[in-house]
């Protein structure tokens, strides 16, 4: 009698901790397994610059470099994502990348005719296609495709690109037709090897942001309204007018003293409080101006991105606890399952 009670406990037990790691994912860091695929397109032993329009280095340089950022985005990414390490060294990252396959063509990107430009587009659904992406994102799980490509005039791009069952949401025109659907979403960057790490981090800055805006509802809110979103208003602190209205944490082309696009090196001094942002506005401002990123962009990206709410984060908003926002980057299906907002639901 004994053992056919103990057993009911065991299998309620299993149950238990299966369904709370079902429900609360973010307790870990989101895997995000990602394919990189390369189009090198050769004229002998350099890249055909009358293919790219601004890159002709030797095809061993570009291969380095390429790889070279690869491995630099991978540390970048999930050092960013570890919530205000800069005052807490221990904070643990909420996204874990790891590269599981790499592809390298050595012919130039696959294009289509483009119904608004004279130049060209690139042909994503060729490339996955080219690549089997159906198995890579049905049968190994892969939640990102990094392309190394380029633009130089020859073809156009989108930074992030996005597709699966929640359809598109990412820093693109939102065609639904320009990748295929498969029973995952998967989110598409294209590189392009002219530039470096900071451009490369700069396309994940732009999708981050359309994501956090769609899940905070700014699609469907009035204009002269976006600067009370919770994201959109009290943590970037912006309107419609994608300038900062009030010192907050800032976006991609604008940090809190920016007073125009790309603004990354203003030293003019503001008090913000992105390093102790409170939803309710309570949080200690301090003054600063871009000396606090080394007037660069990248460590600019840097900061914004440990300033947001991330894991652990303890913040509160009308009562309810501030969910770990990177889960609409690492687990995009789940959280659109479930209906999760920045709130806890």
């Amino acid at each position: 009698m004994r053992n056919l009670f103990i057993l009911p406990v065991i299998l309620m037990l299993t149950l238990t901790i299966i369904l709370v790691a079902q429900i609360k994912p973010e307790n870990d860091p989101f895997q995000i397994p990602v394919v990189v695929v390369k189009f090198f397109p050769v004229e002998g032993d350099s890249i055909d610059i009358e293919k790219t329009g601004d890159w002709g280095r030797g095809l061993e340089y570009t291969r380095h470099k390429t790889d070279s950022i690869t491995q630099r985005l991978v540390e970048f990414l999930e050092d960013a994502s570890r919530y205000r390490a800069y005052r807490n060294p221990e904070a643990k990252p909420s996204l874990d990348y790891s590269i599981v396959k790499t592809f390298e063509f050595l012919e130039p990107l696959p294009v289509k005719k483009s119904v608004f430009r004279k130049t060209p587009f690139t042909d994503y659904n060729a490339i996955m296609e080219k690549i089997n992406g159906k198995y890579w994102i049905e049968e190994e799980s892969v939640k990102e495709i990094w392309l190394w490509g380029y633009h130089g005039g020859k073809v156009h791009l989108w930074e992030s690109n996005m597709a699966g069952p929640y359809g598109d949401v990412s820093n693109s025109s939102r065609d639904e037709d320009d990748l295929p659907v498969y029973s995952s979403t998967y989110t598409f960057y294209h590189y392009n090897y002219q530039r470096g790490l900071s451009e490369a981090v700069e396309d994940h800055m732009h999708q981050i942001e359309a994501v956090l805006n769609y899940v905070d509802g700014r699609d469907d809110t009035p204009k002269d309204e976006w600067d009370q979103l919770l994201f959109w208003g009290k943590f970037v602190g912006s309107d419609a007018s994608h300038k900062i209205i009030h010192p907050g944490a800032g976006w991609a082309h604008y940090p809190p003293n920016a007073e125009r696009d790309y603004d990354w090196a203003n030293p003019t001094f503001v008090e913000s409080d992105i390093e102790d942002w409170k939803p309710d506005g309570s949080g200690r401002k301090k003054k600063m101006n871009c000396e606090r990123w080394n007037c660069n962009s990248l460590d600019w990206f840097k900061l914004w991105m440990q300033s947001l709410p991330g894991r652990d984060n303890g913040l509160e908003y009308q009562g309810k606890s501030l969910r770990n926002w990177w889960i609409f980057v690492g687990a995009w299906d789940f959280a659109m399952e479930n209906n999760f907002k920045l709130v806890e639901n």
